[in-house]
């Protein structure tokens, strides 16, 4: 009820006797939607903040005001060193203007988050606080009061609401408590004649409703915070609980719900790694199937496809697949290859768990420090001191492509034939390496290049086998890829998306392969 008419007209009542006679010595803004000005004389000072914030839009009176060395700009020049000779109150708009000396007029409008503050010269709009809302500059200084004819032959034609629009809610359901709808027509003008002579001379209160928020209200209720004297007190009282209550208890949530996510994005990654982790050392058997071969050369035919050798680690025959394009022995080099891979891959996998259960136990420690904070402050300055940026995670954009990490080594995967586009001409630069499977339709791959770290064959192995993995050649059990530096890579004029020229290039042949975590 802070910005309701009732409540704005005992403000601008109160403002009369506080303002009548000071010179504006400031007036400026530190915040986008902050306003702060600064009157005095000789005896006192008298300062004035409107909060324009989408939460809160509110005028608040603090005893003093120190303003930033930096970040903050000076405002409505013309009215700095002028007095004011008055305030104005128009009727039934929630609008008061200050007048001040040489003609000019500062004048609020308190519509909630399209409240403005504009600077008259006589009767036309010479600039405006909140610059985008320009249609306050159009309406003349003199047409701001409305008129409503709220005699009883209009009440008794209109009702209500076409009537008293004013109201709002509040002052409704005010109504509505002594069953307003029920009475008769007379009845119902005497309860609003002894409710308009109340609200002359209202009492103020802040009050707690709907779980806890703080609310400015001209009425008693059950939960009263404070019972203010005057218009001012009650809303710096209203604003100090509002911003004490609602404001952190708004922002621990927020700062709660970030970290639940990255505490469930730990959850996820370690049972996926777990998951590998266990698939990697019970489940492959690279360095067997090497040994196996390495120990049965002789009788492995060169141009072979699969192979039946026996297993001597479990006393049994088992079927090897072949790549026909090598020798047995470099099929048995192939898999040790695999196996060291896999050896380092286990490795970097247990140290990843490790690191994320270590992560847990810190977010656990965040949460319960978090939950003990009592007020904005003490919030802000806990996120400050241990690099909390949830507001930057919520506004993360989406990457429109797929990302993974291996061996330090970012690699992106474009999802369709757009998101190749922009992966390839906006996000590679001429140094990454660049992969695609070769003869068929796929994803653009790129490996992130690491300044003075060449591309490990690990790492180029890895990559090609994602190419693989998100192209036609998915179901293949060896699927060739290209790779080469981005700069080899060229879009010609008016080729369709996904399509490129590559001038320069060299073979990779792998099994297709998804990773086990997208970041």
């Amino acid at each position: 009820m802070h910005n309701n008419y009732y409540f704005i007209r005992q403000l601008s009542n109160q403002l009369i006797e506080e303002l009548l006679g000071l010179e504006l010595a400031v007036c400026f803004s530190q915040n986008r939607d902050e306003l702060v000005l600064g009157f005095c004389n000789p005896d006192r000072e008298f300062w004035m903040k409107a909060n324009f914030q989408p939460d809160l839009c509110i005028l608040i009176f603090p005893t003093d005001f120190h303003r930033a060395r930096r970040n903050s700009i000076d405002l409505f020049q013309p009215i700095i060193g002028c007095k004011v000779i008055g305030v104005r109150q128009f009727e039934n708009e929630r609008v008061f203007s200050i007048e001040l000396t040489n003609n000019l007029r500062l004048v609020f409008k308190l519509f909630g988050n399209r409240s403005n503050v504009v600077l008259f010269e006589g009767n036309e709009a010479v600039d405006l606080f909140r610059k985008r809302f320009t249609h306050d500059a159009d309406q003349p200084y003199e047409k701001l009061d409305r008129e409503i004819d709220q005699s009883k032959k209009a009440f008794t034609e209109f009702g209500l609401k076409k009537c008293f629009p004013t109201f709002g809610k509040v002052i409704t359901a005010e109504l509505e408590k002594h069953h307003f709808s029920q009475l008769n027509l007379d009845q119902q003008w005497e309860k609003l004649q002894e409710l308009l002579d109340y609200l002359e001379q209202p009492s103020y209160y802040v009050s707690e409703v709907n779980g806890n928020k703080p609310q400015l209200t001209l009425f008693e209720s059950e939960k009263i915070i404070v019972e203010a004297d005057s218009p001012i007190e009650a809303g710096n009282a209203f604003f100090y609980h509002f911003s004490k209550i609602y404001f952190t208890k708004r922002e621990k949530e927020k700062v709660l719900r970030w970290i639940q996510n990255k505490v469930k994005r730990s959850d996820n990654y370690i049972a996926k790694s777990s998951k590998r982790l266990q698939l990697l050392e019970h489940g492959s058997r690279f360095e067997e199937v090497a040994n196996i071969i390495m120990a049965n050369l002789h009788q492995i035919d060169q141009n072979a496809e699969e192979v039946e050798l026996f297993d001597f680690y479990r006393e049994e025959n088992i079927k090897i697949k072949l790549n026909t394009r090598i020798t047995p022995q470099k099929n048995a080099e192939k898999f040790y290859r695999k196996a060291k891979n896999q050896k380092l891959e286990v490795n970097q996998l247990k140290e990843n768990i490790a690191k994320k259960e270590a992560d847990q136990y810190k977010w656990m420690e965040h949460t319960e420090a978090i939950e003990a904070l009592t007020t904005y402050k003490e919030l802000i300055n806990y996120q400050k001191k241990h690099g909390m940026k949830p507001e930057e995670a919520d506004q993360a954009p989406t990457l429109p492509f797929k990302k993974f990490s291996f061996q330090g080594f970012d690699i992106l995967v474009g999802k369709n034939s757009k998101s190749n586009d922009i992966l390839t001409q906006k996000y590679a630069y001429k140094d990454d390496l660049w992969l695609h499977a070769r003869d068929v339709t796929g994803s653009h791959v790129v490996i992130k290049y690491k300044p003075n770290h060449p591309f490990p064959p690990l790492v180029i192995e890895k990559a090609a086998s994602l190419a693989a993995y998100y192209s036609q050649g998915k179901s293949n059990a060896h699927q060739p890829v290209i790779y080469t530096p981005k700069k080899f890579v060229r879009k010609p004029k008016n080729a369709v998306p996904g399509q490129v020229f590559i001038d320069k290039e060299e073979v990779i042949i792998v099994s297709p392969q998804a990773f086990d975590e997208e970041l």
